[in-house]
């Protein structure tokens, strides 16, 4: 088990600064998410705390030692961490047994202690029964937990894993975190995990790094970033959302385009607003605060997935697919707000929605 301490990292490629001033510590145990759109800089951190990369200005510590920085850098193979990639990297003219014997085997430990570990880890990613079996006689999950296995074997005090779901389909990949997080469980590890996905995230971590541009948005609990994000990113990024213009007035905020409809306000802001309501947030009721028409629902199972349009807008509902089929497309309805969200409009939501991109 390991704490890993960032201090001040910032991170360039020539003139191209990927990560700026990353200042953290992940404590011992600890599942940490680096949640963030492709080419935020949260792979590029991951491999600096690996030792793939060098950061440019400050230090890396894994428990008290310093690893990266200044003059002083620790090899990947001496860092005592493991690493899964988003693509297997498992060798398909090995067995399994021998895939994830491979860290002990270069290390040339005693065969009986080999065959001990390996075994061991088998039983804690269920794979013990597929010793024998060659990597393509295998699913794509048995492959991805191959690979978590020979990450585990040699007992590392930290485990780095990027993006290992991406390749799965969806059923598999929702079993997966699962799998991943009991694991982490039982081992009492210490895991920094890289993801472009919310729900992956939400269901497995700690605490999560939201980042965006090389810099950290926001951190904290789940919970803390998706009901208290920091500015519209962080909503937009984590979970389902609607941004309608606003402007606050005698205790109330006047919603554009809606009619001259608004909805109650006790907060601090004043102006123009920006208001976020996640979908899950309305409820069709007859005392609701919003007037509107049914324009289109989509039953997907679980839920019943509206757009209602109040004056000219569109606003997203959703709710439980029970009630698919209750209203009409055309009903003219009333929308109750269980809760919304208001940041200041500063005039930066649509650059910042942009940036997902």
């Amino acid at each position: 088990m390991a704490t890993v301490t960032i201090k001040h990292v910032t991170k360039s490629f020539g003139t191209t600064t990927v990560l700026k001033d990353f200042n953290e510590t992940f404590g011992d145990g600890e599942f940490v998410t680096l949640l963030g759109p492709s080419g935020c800089g949260k792979t590029t951190m991951l491999r600096m705390i690996a030792g793939f990369e060098r950061p440019t200005e400050g230090e890396i510590l894994i428990d008290d030692q310093v690893v990266s920085g200044g003059k002083t850098f620790v090899p990947p193979e001496k860092r005592s961490v493991g690493m899964v990639f988003q693509s297997y990297a498992v060798w398909p003219h090995m067995t399994v047994f021998d895939n994830v014997a491979y860290p002990l085997t270069i290390r040339k430990e005693a065969k009986g202690d080999i065959r001990q570990k390996v075994e061991r880890v088998l039983d804690v990613v269920h794979l013990r029964q597929y010793a024998g079996r060659f990597p393509n006689q295998l699913s794509g999950g048995q492959q991805q937990r191959v690979a978590l296995a020979r990450a585990l074997v040699a007992a590392p005090k930290l485990l780095l894993l990027d993006e290992p779901l991406s390749n799965l389909d969806a059923k598999l990949r929702e079993s997966m975190r699962f799998e991943i997080k009991e694991i982490q469980k039982a081992l009492g590890i210490t895991v920094v995990y890289v993801t472009h996905d919310q729900t992956e995230a939400m269901a497995m971590s700690d605490r999560i790094f939201l980042i965006n541009r090389g810099e950290v948005q926001q951190s904290g609990t789940p919970e803390e970033i998706y009901n208290t994000p920091a500015n519209q990113f962080v909503a937009d990024f984590l979970g389902k959302v609607d941004f309608f213009k606003g402007e606050v007035k005698d205790g109330r905020i006047l919603l554009a385009g809606m009619d001259g409809q608004s909805i109650p306000y006790d907060g601090p802001l004043t102006g123009r607003v920006d208001v976020a309501i996640r979908p899950e947030n309305l409820r069709f009721r007859d005392d609701g605060e919003l007037k509107g028409v049914l324009e289109a629902q989509y039953y997907l199972g679980d839920v019943d997935d509206c757009r209602v349009r109040v004056g000219d807008v569109l606003v997203r509902v959703i709710t439980g697919g029970s009630k698919y089929g209750k209203l009409k497309t055309g009903e003219k309805v009333r929308l109750a707000i269980r809760d919304f969200m208001v940041f200041a409009d500063d005039g930066s939501l649509e650059q910042m929605l942009e940036i997902r991109t």
